[in-house]
Formats: C-alpha cells, structure tokens, sequence
C-alpha cells in the first residue's frame, strides 16, 4: 500500500512538473495583437505571430505582445505663427503599428514607441506647417491647415512603422494679445457698420425731405395755377369749408354756447 501512495505521488508530481513546463511553453495573443518572439540565442525574430495559442521554448523565448488597434492620442503643441503669434493647438491622432514591422519597431524604438515618436513627430510638423500661416489664416483656413498637417504627419510617421487613420485639430487658440486685437477689431468694426447705418438713415431722410419739399412745392404751384384760373371764388370755398367745419365742432362741445349775432339780449347786455 505504501508503494501504492509513492507511485501515486511520483506521477502526480511528474504531471505537475509537466504542466508547468508545457503551461510555460504556450502563451497567447488576443484578438487585435501581434507578437514578436525575442530568443536569447539568436535575438529578435523576424516572424511576427498571429492571434491564437503558440508555442515556445521555455526560458530561451519570450514573447513581447503589441496591440495592433487604433489608439488615440492627444498631443498639445505651442508653437508660432507666420507673424509671430503665439498659437495653442492639440491635435488628435489615431495611430497603429505596421504589423510586418513590429520586429523592426521594437529592436530600434521599444515597446513604448508612442511616447518615444509621437509628441516629437508631431510638434516638428505642427511648427513647419503653422509657421506657412498668419493667424488670421489659421482661422479661415482652417481645413486647409488641417490636411497639410494630416499629410505631412502620415508621412514623417510612415518612417517610423506607423499607420495614422486619422488625424485632426481639436483645440486652436491664440495668445491673451492676439485675443484681444480680434475683440478691438470687432468693436471697430460694429462701430462702422453703426456710423454707416447713421449715415445711410440721414441720405434717406435728406431723400425724404427733399421729396416732401418738391410735393410741397407742386401743390403749391397747383393751388397758384387754380387762384388763377378761378379768382377768390376757391378761396371763399375753402373759407367756408373750414367755418362750417369750426362751427361743427363747437356744437358738440358741451361748455360752448353759440349766439347768433344780433341776439345778445338773451343774456341781456347792455347794448
């Protein structure tokens, strides 16, 4: 029986032992990874592996996993203008490792090849292009800034085994001296397109008087032409038009009385 337990015991610990050997051999790479294999004989290898469960030998290989995804990163640059204005700009990138690449990437640069690449990359470019550009272009042509720095970018990043699939300007602004310029500028401007309507209203009006006067002096040469024509008879009309009118009015007033002439002895005035 005691030999029994010794056999037992001798393979469960042969079986122990083998476990962690072939668990030590096999590593995996997860969905949207890649793997180079570093060898303490023969270095880095050229072969990059897939997703899956691979083998290796223990203690002689070790595998370095990369993450193949899109990543975004945020790189802040301060930099300056064609007429020398400060200018605060954060670009955003969506960057990838070429996978074919990955042995070169780590030999030469390091698993942490963004932060070694990224921000230098990115601030030589960001400078090159913006020093092209006045800060009043900055602003009005932005879209056309944006796609030489997306150009340029990709370019320089290719040499260094990177995919950029996006790259774009999230935050533009300029120094406290530029903002303030833009703000007194557009006071001036307001206050010009306020003078202008003054001045606009005032022609109008100019307009509108000198029409009231030439109506005014038509009228006047009609009513001329119609004395001449007519004698004093329209002008008596008109005289008796406007009595008729007063006298209509004083009837509904309620504290005027009207007396006929000749009938002052109702109130009984002395004649």
């Amino acid at each position: 029986m005691a030999k029994l337990f010794e056999s037992i015991g001798k393979l469960g610990l042969a079986l122990a032992v083998g476990g962690g050997v072939v668990n030590s051999a096999l590593f995996n790479v997860d969905a949207g990874h890649r793997a180079v294999i570093f060898d303490r004989f023969r270095g880095v290898q050229d072969a990059v592996v897939g997703e899956g469960t691979h083998f290796l030998i223990p203690w002689v290989q070790k595998p370095i996993i990369f993450d193949c995804r899109s990543r975004p990163r945020n790189v802040p640059v301060i930099t300056g203008s064609k007429d020398l204005q400060n200018v605060n700009i954060t670009l955003r990138i969506l960057f990838r490792p070429v996978t074919n690449q990955l042995p070169r990437i780590f030999t030469s640069i390091g698993e942490d090849y963004d932060e070694r690449v990224l921000p230098s990359i990115t601030t030589e470019v960001l400078k090159a292009v913006v020093a092209r550009f006045d800060a009043g272009e900055l602003i009005t042509q932005r879209e056309l800034v944006s796609r030489q720095v997306s150009e340029d970018l990709m370019e320089r990043a290719s040499t260094f085994g990177l995919i950029l699939d996006d790259v774009s300007l999230t935050h533009l602004t300029f120094g406290k001296e530029f903002t303030e310029a833009v703000e007194m500028k557009q006071v001036a401007q307001q206050e010009a397109e306020r003078a202008r309507f003054v001045v606009e209203k005032a022609e109008q009006q100019k307009q509108a008087a000198i029409i009231s006067a030439e109506g005014d002096s038509q009228a006047a040469l009609l009513i001329a032409n119609s004395l001449m024509d007519a004698g004093d008879g329209l002008v008596e009309l008109r005289k008796l038009e406007a009595a008729e009118d007063i006298a209509f009015q004083l009837s509904r007033a309620r504290n005027v009385t009207y007396l006929p002439s000749g009938q002052g002895t109702l109130l009984q005035l002395p004649q």
